[in-house]
């Protein structure tokens, strides 16, 4: 069945305008609003309760325009996959790529977020700054893995290491001067995390932002994508002065606060169909239950 959606994947892609394919992604996403009852159940867990000055009717519309979202971005792998670099840079445009000028060859993290646009913006970025450094946790379905593996890889030969190879080989690599794109945002339980709040809920958060920071020496520059237009914008911001510290749960703290503001911007745009507080405190009853 995986292997028949990839086919079909394709060829939507080979067929359809760009502007056809986000509209049939938007639509994939609607029905997935009404069929996918367990990610809308968690969607709407998570809308609850990083937005309870919204009504509910101001929070089911933007579930919807989440799933649309959402459905978007699905379809738009295609383009990640199987694109030209000129495709992928005229879909994708970068805002902000001066901010790196003074740190090219230099330790260097580029913090991300899980917004819809993150595969996108990670693509994109390759096309400008390959070889890069890359953390991922492989994808249970051998052929969708070998996807996004290739993916990541078509434009430099950037390398990329599996969660459970550990993050050593990921400090000698920035320690070399390539640029790390690191996801730091979800819930991988209680192993290096710290509680902290994001939109006021306690969120078990893992502290690498501020470990790889300290271990390297490396600067960080938040590095947002959004879906804007018929495409994606990838922005990046000035690179954080006072980062790290000596205080890693504040240094945490900020990360978080940094993304809450960027959710605020673009809220049907983050990654709501992941358990962002399944870890609870002790003591604490489950949330998504």
């Amino acid at each position: 069945m995986r292997h028949l959606s990839i086919a079909l994947l394709w060829l939507l892609w080979r067929l359809l305008p760009i502007r056809a394919l986000n509209w049939t992604g938007e639509t994939l996403g609607s029905v997935l609003s009404v069929l996918a009852r367990e990610r809308r159940h968690v969607v709407a867990t998570n809308l609850r309760l990083c937005f309870p000055e919204l009504d509910a009717a101001a929070r089911r519309d933007l579930l919807k325009r989440h799933f649309r979202a959402f459905g978007r971005a699905v379809l738009f792998e295609a383009v990640c996959w199987w694109g030209t670099r000129e495709e992928i840079t005229r879909l994708v445009k970068v805002e902000g790529m001066e901010v790196l000028e003074p740190y090219r060859g230099q330790p260097l993290i580029l913090f991300t977020t899980h917004f819809v646009g993150v595969s996108a913006g990670g693509i994109r970025l390759t096309c400008e700054l390959a070889p890069m450094v890359d953390i991922y946790t492989p994808i249970k379905n051998p052929l969708l893995n070998r996807l996004a593996h290739r993916a990541r890889q078509r434009f430099g030969e950037s390398e990329l290491y599996s969660r459970s190879e550990g993050i050593r080989p990921v400090l000698k690599a920035v320690k070399r001067g390539l640029p790390f794109y690191y996801l730091p945002d979800m819930d991988y339980g209680r192993k290096d995390a710290v509680f902290v709040p994001l939109f006021g809920v306690p969120a078990a958060t893992i502290t690498g932002l501020s470990r790889v920071a300290h271990a390297t020496r490396a600067r960080v520059i938040p590095t947002i994508t959004r879906q804007e237009g018929d495409g994606y914008v990838i922005r990046l911001y000035p690179a954080w002065e006072d980062f790290p510290t000596d205080d890693i749960e504040a240094d945490t703290r900020r990360m978080n606060a940094f993304i809450e503001d960027r959710i605020r911007e673009m809220p049907e745009q983050y990654f709501w169909v992941h358990k962002r507080f399944k870890t609870r405190p002790l003591g604490e009853a489950k949330l998504y239950e």
